[in-house]
């Protein structure tokens, strides 16, 4: 297996002016660079040529009270509105993506509004300077990752939906009060007074319908159930902080994974700090390939924005219906087929991966449905397969194959990164003696790494505790969060790796055991070994995490790193985000529930979505479906099939695949965004065969002004439509 780490070393070429050295630990995870990458910085934190000489300044505060200020004013502006805008009117999401727009809506405003007026004030002061620096602007945009991501689509605070949902949905023919009621009373505010009665329906009810005239929020009744659960997702950012700080170092130099998430932040801010050589607006800012990319994004989304309003306005086309392409086999085996979307800000990211990876996530997409087709052939058409307990898209032999994966792809990053995390493990052991000395490198990170592994350690040991108190038996609970951890490992590296705006699993970790171990009384998975609360923390913690914080934290890091911010306070502003909007997001969905009544508000979050712990649970309460032995072979051939590609990468130069594209493969993601990565794709091939590495160097610009293009109308409509009053109106999937 060791093969697989060194050959990956043939893989390096040159970067720029320089040789790109790799350690011996170095993955091959990691993914080439392609010729036409090599002409961008690795990383994508080294600026242009010029930028050492003023490192000096450039590096310079970062952390300060102003910034402070302003980020917690931030935090408290986004947790009010963002729950207005993702649950109440169910318009584009502020947070909910990687690349959030209401963080980059913070660092325009600071560049193009707040910093030129500061530079005015600067020169009727004799000079003084009062503008934003560039690292101040960065930090802004770090603590927005959070004070986005925390109270929007996505994110931890959808316990406050599931915890009552269930009770509201639940009949006399689905049966689901008869275990709903086993729950602690201090897990959920419909059991306040230990049993489902009048005053439990009044609160379930009245969060669902809203209040009648003259009723008030039983604040008293919530307030333990959000202090259990405060308490619970709280250790869960202390846990994927901890980790976010031990997984910087590995995957930022060790492996010198691209970032490609940070690249138009980075561009933004470019030359914040040299206004007397270029500018109090950036040269990324007057660059006109930048504006091509930019217009075209905007005309279209103005012009289709303009079409809702106006119906004689005509429609620039972003999508098309492919339903009728699949209404005959083999085609019609494979569900819905591909859905064709076009989204701006995808196809400009796309642009900035490498070529494998980029391919990788449009075409293991196909190469699933190419399964489905298969089964067909063989005699198993695919519409009477069985599915996946907890997975809506896809079959069951093709869901355990992603299952494999994500098992072999978290144990590869962590073994390709052993040494490191050996080291780690020396000097969370041997502190104390001083036996291993902590390096130049950990006193530049946020926590030594003794405190980041025990931090890490007790905090997941709280969860596990806290599930125990819930009802869990101690080895359900530990299996539970190992898979979460699994499933925030593999995806976090998509993030960081292939770019992708909103990630997401669609397999369930209750259900896949289900169908491996079996489930109902007697067995690992009964209700008296807890099913029934676990299956409410998969559902508020685990079903939807296209929002959760892994990916920000090792974001975060990175810059500072890179930008020399100082990371412990940095560490401490964005725990303080995280708390204000954490409070902030809770307080105000139950509030726009009693106010206004969620039936009328988010699909997902209030009716589809909130009720699936209770589903899950009846499905596997009296024995799961379809449990069989085949299904542990088709998780194996996931297992050798990812096994087989990094194999492969490590020792061919030329091979295209990447296995992040089976992990994101049959996902809501790959279906919404994988014919804009195949543009971006295309894109990147064409122009780099005909017009070489320069000409895609040159390029770069305006597939970020696409992306900056598509996020400025965003706003723009946002605006618009919380003007009108208009609802459901979406420009990111």
């Amino acid at each position: 297996m060791a093969e697989i780490f060194i050959g990956d070393m043939r893989r390096c070429k040159a970067i720029g002016s320089g040789i790109l050295t790799m350690s011996n630990s170095l993955s091959p995870v990691m993914g080439s660079e392609r010729a036409a990458t090599i002409a961008q910085p690795a990383n994508n934190a080294v600026a242009p040529a010029d930028e050492a000489a003023a490192s000096s300044t450039s590096t310079a505060g970062g952390v300060t009270r102003r910034v402070v200020a302003l980020c917690l004013l931030l935090a408290v502006f986004f947790g009010y509105i963002i729950p207005i805008v993702d649950i109440k009117l169910s318009n584009t999401f502020l947070g909910a993506t990687h690349l959030p727009t209401g963080a980059i809506a913070a660092l325009l405003v600071l560049l193009l509004v707040v910093n030129p007026l500061l530079h005015f004030v600067s020169r009727q002061m004799s000079g003084r300077r009062l503008a934003f620096s560039r690292n101040e602007a960065l930090t802004v945009y770090i603590s927005c990752l959070f004070s986005c991501l925390v109270p929007g689509q996505g994110s931890e605070n959808f316990f406050v939906s599931t915890s009552i949902a269930s009770f509201y949905y639940a009949t006399r023919e689905n049966k689901w009060l008869d275990f709903l009621q086993s729950l602690k009373p201090w897990f959920t505010p419909a059991l306040g007074t230990g049993t489902y009665d009048d005053s439990g329906r009044r609160i379930v009810e009245g969060w669902y319908s809203g209040l009648r005239a003259g009723d008030t929020i039983p604040w008293d009744v919530w307030m333990v159930p959000l202090l259990a659960w405060g308490s619970f997702v709280f250790a869960s950012y202390i846990m994927l902080g901890c980790l976010g700080v031990m997984l910087r170092a590995q995957w930022a130099e060790h492996e010198a994974l691209t970032f490609p998430l940070l690249r138009l932040p980075l561009e933004m801010t470019e030359d914040v700090d040299r206004p007397d050589r270029y500018g109090v607006v950036s040269r990324f800012f007057r660059n006109p390939m930048m504006w091509v990319g930019f217009g075209i994004a905007a005309f279209i989304q103005l012009v289709n924005g303009l079409n809702l309003y106006f119906p004689d306005v005509p429609r620039v086309p972003l999508s098309m219906d492919v339903g009728p392409f699949y209404s005959e086999a083999p085609w019609n085996q494979t569900g819905t087929g591909a859905p064709v979307y076009i989204y701006p800000i995808a196809v400009g990211i796309t642009y900035l991966l490498t070529s494998e990876v980029s391919f990788s996530l449009w075409f293991f997409l196909w190469f699933i449905k190419l399964e489905h087709m298969a089964a067909y052939y063989v005699g198993y058409p695919v519409n009477s397969l069985p599915s996946a307990i907890g997975a809506n898209v896809g079959k069951l032999f093709t869901e355990y194959q992603r299952l494999g994966c994500y098992l072999a792809y978290a144990a590869i990053v962590l073994w390709t990164g052993r040494e490191h995390f050996r080291h780690i493990l020396h000097r969370a052991f041997h502190f104390l003696h001083r036996r291993t000395p902590a390096s130049e490198n950990e006193k530049s990170e946020a926590l030594s790494y003794p405190v980041a592994f025990w931090g890490f350690v007790l905090s997941f040991a709280f969860m596990v505790i806290w599930s125990v108190f819930a009802g869990l038996r101690l080895d359900l609970a530990v299996a539970l969060w190992v898979s979460y951890l699994v499933i925030a490992i593999a995806l976090t590296r998509v993030v960081v790796e292939g770019g992708i705006l909103m990630v997401e699993h669609h397999w369930a970790p209750l259900g896949a055991a289900a169908q491996l171990v079996g489930s109902g009384p007697g067995t690992w998975l009964s209700p008296a070994n807890g099913l029934v609360p676990a299956a409410f923390l998969q559902g508020a913690m685990i079903t939807n995490v296209r929002a959760f914080l892994l990916p920000s934290f090792v974001q975060s890091f990175k810059l500072a790193h890179d930008r020399k911010i100082k990371p412990k306070p940095l560490l401490a502003l964005i725990f303080a985000v995280i708390s204000i909007t954490l409070v902030m997001s809770v307080w105000m969905n139950i509030r726009i529930g009693y106010e206004s009544g969620c039936l009328r508000c988010d699909e997902w979050y209030a009716r589809s979505g909130a009720p699936l712990p209770a589903l899950y649970t009846s499905q596997l309460i009296n024995g799961a479906a379809n449990v069989s032995w085949a299904n542990w072979l088709w998780m194996g051939s996931g297992v050798l099939l990812t096994y087989g590609i990094m194999l492969a990468r490590s020792r061919f130069m030329w091979f295209p695949l990447h296995p992040i594209g089976l992990l994101m493969s049959l996902t809501y993601s790959a279906y919404m965004l994988w014919f804009s990565i195949l543009l971006g794709w295309l894109c990147k091939g064409l122009i780099t065969r005909f017009g070489g590495t320069d000409a895609y160097r040159k390029t770069v610009p305006t597939f970020l002004g696409l992306a900056l293009g598509d996020v400025t109308m965003m706003l723009f409509w946002l605006c618009i439509d919380g003007w009108q009053g208009r609802t459901g109106h979406r420009l990111i999937p």
